[in-house]
């Protein structure tokens, strides 16, 4: 089988950080996500996960985070038959295959032309109104390309903490704008998150660059009339922790338990 060679730098290497670590937990006894596309994607790419730094520990959570945003994308489905996904920054993220949507559901994948080509030749393409976006979240046009006629649910995971916090800002007041109703999706780092970003690894070692933290989810919500957040969850709360490895659960703990680190990562849903 020939192995597709990774020239990715940045921002957009440390996708492989996430797609790693779904694959991971797709071989643990105790899967927290099933990930079983993600870990046919790691078999086929040639290079060195290790520089990564994600084991086993970190795999949980990586797949924790992604379940969370999953079974929130699975609720807006279930509750509208006609539905549009923006699936933004999406990576090689394999959402659409988890979840699996009926085929009146319109989806669509947004990322760099890059990435773009190496999901088309990573990745099965999945069944029914599926469409993939060759661009960056920020340009101005893409959305252009979206029909405004459903209601619809962006969600983006490891995307935020990437942006300047002006076009974060500009991204959402687009998609609550042009869409009638919706929710949006998405996870975020507090200021101390990005104050810490050379800890981790794969941000380290890609040489990526992390820039806006979001300390008040609510400061959002005046960013367009109707705007609302009903979930805040912070990465040391979410569903799931006990199936984490003993070294994670005990990790968390504490960082449960110190003041200055209990924010430093939410995962949060709006309703606009």
């Amino acid at each position: 089988m020939n192995r597709e060679k990774i020239t990715l730098t940045g921002a957009q290497e440390t996708m492989l950080a996430t797609l790693y670590g779904r694959a991971l937990d797709s071989h643990a006894p105790n899967s927290i996500l099933h990930d079983y596309e993600a870990g046919r994607a790691v078999e086929r790419i040639d290079y060195d996960f290790r520089k990564t730094g994600v084991k086993g520990t970190t795999a949980a959570g990586v797949a924790l985070r992604a379940k969370t945003l999953d079974d929130w994308t699975g609720g807006f489905l279930a509750a509208h038959k006609e539905a549009t996904v923006l699936h933004l920054a999406c990576g090689l993220d394999t959402r659409i295959h988890r979840l699996a949507p009926s085929s009146s559901v319109r989806w669509f994948d947004v990322d760099y032309p890059d990435v773009i080509e190496l999901r088309t030749r990573l990745l099965q393409p999945p069944a029914g109104d599926y469409q993939m976006i060759s661009a960056s979240v920020t340009d101005e046009d893409w959305l252009d390309q979206v029909p405004d006629d459903r209601p619809t649910v962006a969600v983006f995971e490891g995307l935020t903490m990437y942006l300047q916090k002006q076009d974060g800002k500009r991204l959402i007041q687009r998609i609550t704008t042009r869409f009638p109703s919706g929710q949006l999706l998405f996870d975020c780092y507090g200021t101390v998150g990005i104050k810490l970003q050379k800890l981790v690894p794969a941000v380290r070692n890609a040489d990526a660059t992390l820039h806006w933290g979001i300390d008040d989810p609510h400061e959002i919500e005046g960013w367009h009339d109707g705007l609302k957040c009903i979930d805040s969850l912070r990465s040391v709360d979410m569903p799931g922790l006990e199936q984490m490895p003993a070294s994670g659960r005990v990790g968390m703990w504490m960082t449960a338990h110190t003041p200055v680190l209990r924010d430093v990562g939410r995962i949060l849903r709006y309703t606009y």
